[in-house]
């Protein structure tokens, strides 16, 4: 089946949209993405992954402490890949502005903290105005890095950057009813492509992925670390990113199985966490 852009239906580098050519009215717009080849079945393997880490005896009770530790791997991995610390050049003490590296760090963990363990007040927002909670988001992740009146607000020089936020926001709106795997991935893969406010929007875009795998019931306390890979892989996480930017069918294809490929690999972070605890 080849694969094209449906005009005027785009999200990710006038892109993502890729409906088949035979059918671009259909209903679910991301719906063409789910029936890739091989999605569906690593979707499947990170849901399994997901559920076999939740139903740990451990996990069954004691998930917030569980849950604390990987939201503080999470953080510290997302703020690697935008550059940052892994841990405080001085323990302690607020970076001042300038300190970058810290700066990300402290954004990344702000954020870590309002999603742990599937933090409600987030995701209520999350479920009624999307885009508000991504304005949250970066409102956590940028304190340190813009100023205030930046915070939270996409950036202007570029038209595009406001109608492709309201059509994603649209799209994870329940404008779409494919798996939480593929949509986690393309919220995450549209937010690095557009870059909306352009600083901290890569601890934005994996912090959207995470709060879609809770909101949805998929990791619903945010056990999973995919961070973690993303971090370690983190050759094969620009690749596939700029493959879903392209908008080809196989490069849409990588990302969204590399995605699951992170979620299952963070299920295994979350095994091993429990394991840690139970001993």
């Amino acid at each position: 089946m080849t694969l094209e852009v449906a005009p005027h239906r785009d999200i990710g580098g006038g892109h993502l949209v890729a409906l088949p050519c035979a059918d671009v009215a259909a209903p679910d717009p991301l719906a063409p993405l789910a029936e890739l080849p091989g999605v569906a079945a690593a979707g499947d393997e990170a849901r399994e992954a997901l559920g076999r880490a939740h139903r740990h005896k451990v996990n069954l009770r004691g998930w917030p402490a569980t849950a604390a530790e990987a939201s503080m791997r999470a953080a510290r991995a997302s703020s690697v890949l935008d550059g940052g610390s892994l841990n405080f050049s001085k323990d302690g003490e607020t970076p001042a502005k300038g300190e970058r590296a810290d700066a990300v760090l402290a954004g990344a963990l702000r954020v870590a903290e309002a999603l742990e363990g599937g933090a409600t007040a987030l995701v209520g927002v999350w479920q009624r105005a999307p885009l508000q909670a991504i304005a949250r988001l970066h409102s956590l992740a940028a304190a340190d890095l813009t100023d205030a009146d930046q915070l939270g607000r996409p950036r202007t020089d570029d038209p595009d950057v406001g109608r492709r936020l309201e059509l994603l926001g649209e799209i994870v709106g329940g404008g779409s009813r494919v798996p939480a795997t593929v949509l986690a991935a393309v919220a995450h893969g549209e937010l690095l492509s557009l870059a909306p406010f352009g600083v901290a929007d890569g601890v934005v875009a994996r912090a959207v992925s995470r709060l879609i795998t809770m909101s949805s019931g998929l990791d619903p306390h945010g056990l999973g670390v995919p961070e973690m890979y993303w971090m370690r892989e983190v050759g094969e996480y620009r690749a596939t990113a700029r493959g879903f930017a392209s908008g080809t069918a196989d490069g849409l294809t990588a990302w969204l199985i590399s995605s699951s490929r992170a979620l299952h690999s963070g299920a295994r972070e979350a095994l091993s966490i429990a394991q840690a605890s139970a001993k």
